[in-house]
């Protein structure tokens, strides 16, 4: 009898071990899934604003106002801004993350 109980208990285990970790690997992979959108989403867009003018010169604004934690705010940077949600208002960026992207075209 006690060899009968082990036995399903083994089996109950690894039961719901095999749940457990089908589980987490579909959830892992829509986490990864939405992840890897919304980074093809931002590179499409900052990809194809990296050889316009008004985004290039809007850099070191962009560095200042990153360093000033969003107190300095450039004519150039604005300008930036203005025309990236012109081409792109499907990107709901912060001016923060659209600061951080200027700096890395």
């Amino acid at each position: 009898m006690p060899t009968l109980r082990l036995l399903s208990a083994a089996v109950l285990l690894t039961l719901a071990a095999g749940a457990n970790a089908s589980s987490f690997i579909v959830t892992t992979d829509a986490i990864v899934g939405t992840l890897k959108q919304t980074t093809d989403l931002t590179s499409d867009a900052t990809g194809s604003f990296r050889d316009n003018k008004i985004v290039r010169a809007a850099r070191d604004d962009a560095a200042s106002f990153e360093a000033s934690e969003g107190a300095v705010r450039g004519v150039r940077l604005e300008s930036a801004f203005e025309y990236i949600r012109q081409q792109a208002p499907q990107l709901q960026a912060t001016d923060t993350q659209l600061a951080q992207a200027i700096l890395t075209i």
